[in-house]
C-alpha cells in the first residue's frame, strides 16, 4: 500500500470554498434530493428533515452533524494480512477497472465472460502496485444474470488474497456478498470489527438516489462495511457545464448519501466519492482525461479534506477505443491529479478503455506501468550526506564520467526505477526484436503473467463452504 507523503495541491481559495459551501447548502435546502426508498425517507423524516413524496429538503447543519460521525480513516482487511489496507490520511489504495460489459484483447473486442473476469482477478493478484482486483472488472455475460454475483464474489475470494468490492445490483446481491465474506473471515463479528469489503453506491445524478443502490447501501452500512457515495457527474449532461456548479452539486449529493449511512449505523465507514468529467458538446459523448476533469479532481481532494472524509476519485480513464497514445495521455491526465490531490481510494486504476465500456488486457498492463512510475515519483526524496556522493566527485575529478565510479558500481542495480514495459533499445535492436510497440509488449506481459500465475492458498474447509453456499444460493435464485 502506497503512502503519499508529499504536499497536496490546494487550488481553491478560502473565498472559493465559501461560495461552494453556500452552493451545496442552497441545493439541499431549497431544491432537495430524491431518495427512492421508503426506508430512507422514514429515517430522514424521523430525523426532522422535510420529506415530500420522495424529495427531502435538508437542514445543512444536520448533514454536517451526520457527516461528523463518520470515521476520518479506517482499515479494510484482506484474507492475507500482508494485503490489509488503510483508507484515509496519506494512504492511497488502488483497484482495477470496474463495470465494463466488453473486453478487448489485441484486435478482438467481445462481450466480457467469466473467464475474462477471472483473468483480470489473476492479473490484479500478480501486480503488487494494485491493492485489490476491485469488483466488476468486466461483466461476465455468459453467466446467469440472477446468480453471477455469486461466481464473481467467489472468484475474487479464491483467485486473490487481496480485499475486494461488494456487489451492489440489489439488496439480495449485497446480502450474499456479506454472507460469503462472513464465511471467509470467520463470522459477522469479525467483519464488523474490521471491514473486509468496500462497495460503490452511485448517485443517479442529478439529485436522485435510486432504490437498488439504496437497498444495497442499507445492507453494507448496516454490516459496518464501507460504502463509496459517488455522484456520477458528466458536466453538460448530469450537471451544469461549469466546474463550480458541478462541485456544489457533487457536495450536495455526496453529503446526503453519507448522512443516510450515518442514520443507518452511526460511525459506519464511508468515502466521499467523485466521478466528475464532461461531455463532448458537439456529439454528447462522454469525455475522459480532460483538463476540466483534472481541475475537478484537484478541487475534490481539497473539499473532502475540509469535511474530514476519505475521498475516492481518479484512475486511468480514457475515451480512446484502443490502448494507443490517446489512451496513455488521457489516463495520465486523471491518474497524476489523483496523486497531486491526495486521493485515498482510486478505482479504475488499470484496464479502463472506451469510456468505461471496455476492459482491456493491454491497457491494464500499461496502466500498472504508469501507476508504478507515479508511486516511485511521489516518494519523498531523501537528501543526506551519503546521497550527495562527494567521494564520487573526488574519484572522478574534472571532465571524467561516473560509469565506473565506486559509488555507481555499488548502486547501479537499484539506483533507478526500471520500467517493466518500456523499451530503451537502440533502433537496430528494437527492429531486430520485432519492432513491437508498447501495446504489443503489454499484451505479451499480460499473457506471461497469466501463465505464471499461482493461486494463493486458502483453507480447504473454507473453500468448500463457500462453494456450497454458491451452489445452494444459485439453486434458490432459480439459476
Amino acid at each position: 500500500m502506497f503512502r503519499n507523503q508529499l504536499p497536496h495541491y490546494e487550488i481553491l481559495s478560502g473565498e472559493a470554498m465559501e461560495v461552494l459551501d453556500s452552493g451545496w447548502r442552497r441545493i439541499v435546502s431549497e431544491i432537495g434530493v430524491e431518495f427512492m426508498s421508503d426506508r430512507a425517507l422514514e429515517l430522514f423524516r424521523a430525523a426532522g428533515q422535510k420529506v415530500e413524496d420522495n424529495n427531502v429538503r435538508f437542514d445543512p447543519d444536520f448533514l454536517l452533524a451526520q457527516v461528523a460521525k463518520a470515521p476520518r480513516e479506517f482499515g479494510v482487511q484482506a484474507r492475507n494480512p500482508a494485503n490489509n489496507v488503510h483508507i484515509g490520511g496519506d494512504h492511497m489504495v488502488f483497484g482495477g477497472v470496474y463495470g465494463p460489459p466488453f473486453v478487448r484483447e489485441g484486435e478482438a473486442r467481445r462481450d466480457g465472460s467469466m473467464a475474462d473476469f477471472e483473468n483480470f482477478a489473476r492479473l490484479a493478484q500478480s501486480f503488487s502496485a494494485l491493492d485489490t482486483a476491485g469488483g466488476v472488472m468486466c461483466e461476465p455475460n455468459d453467466a446467469p444474470l440472477d446468480s453471477r454475483h455469486l461466481d464473481m464474489t467467489y472468484a475474487l475470494q479464491t483467485l486473490t488474497d487481496k480485499f475486494y468490492m461488494g456487489n451492489v445490483v440489489s439488496a439480495v446481491n449485497a446480502a450474499d456478498t456479506i454472507r460469503m465474506t462472513e464465511i471467509l473471515f470467520g463470522g459477522r463479528e469479525a467483519i464488523e470489527r474490521t471491514p473486509a469489503t468496500i462497495s460503490l453506491i452511485n448517485c443517479n445524478s442529478p439529485l436522485r438516489w435510486d432504490d437498488r443502490m439504496l437497498e444495497a447501501q442499507f445492507e453494507y452500512s448496516g454490516a459496518n462495511q464501507p460504502v463509496v457515495l459517488t455522484p456520477f457527474l458528466l458536466m453538460g449532461a448530469m450537471s451544469p457545464v461549469s466546474i463550480p456548479a458541478a462541485l456544489a452539486q457533487q457536495m450536495a449529493e455526496a453529503l446526503t448519501g453519507i448522512a443516510l449511512s450515518q442514520l443507518i449505523r452511526p460511525g459506519a465507514p464511508v468515502v466521499f466519492g467523485s466521478f466528475l468529467s464532461n461531455i463532448d458538446m458537439r456529439s454528447g459523448s462522454p469525455c475522459f482525461g480532460t483538463p476540466e476533469s483534472a481541475v475537478g479532481l484537484l478541487a475534490t481532494g481539497q473539499i473532502a479534506r475540509r469535511f474530514g472524509l476519505p475521498v475516492r476519485s481518479g484512475g486511468g480513464l480514457t475515451s480512446s477505443q484502443t490502448p494507443d497514445a490517446q489512451a496513455a495521455y488521457e489516463g495520465l491526465m486523471t491518474m497524476l491529479p489523483a496523486f497531486l490531490a491526495g486521493i485515498n481510494w482510486v478505482m479504475h486504476s488499470a484496464g479502463w478503455l472506451e469510456g468505461g465500456l471496455v476492459a482491456s488486457y493491454e491497457k491494464f498492463v500499461i496502466d500498472v506501468q504508469v501507476l508504478e512510475m507515479l508511486q516511485q515519483e511521489f516518494r519523498p526524496l531523501e537528501v543526506t550526506e551519503e546521497s550527495l556522493a562527494f567521494d564520487a566527485h573526488t574519484e572522478v575529478g574534472h571532465g571524467g564520467h561516473f560509469l565506473g565510479a565506486a559509488h555507481t558500481l555499488e548502486r547501479f542495480r537499484t539506483c533507478f526505477y526500471r520500467p517493466f514495459l518500456s523499451s530503451s533499445d537502440n533502433y537496430e535492436r528494437w527492429t531486430r526484436d520485432g519492432a513491437r510497440d508498447a501495446a504489443t509488449r503489454a499484451g505479451e506481459i499480460a499473457r506471461t503473467k497469466l501463465e505464471e500465475y499461482e493461486q494463493p492458498p486458502l483453507d480447504d474447509a473454507i473453500r468448500e463452504e463457500l462453494a456450497e453456499y454458491v451452489t445452494r444460493r444459485r439453486r434458490e435464485l432459480g439459476d
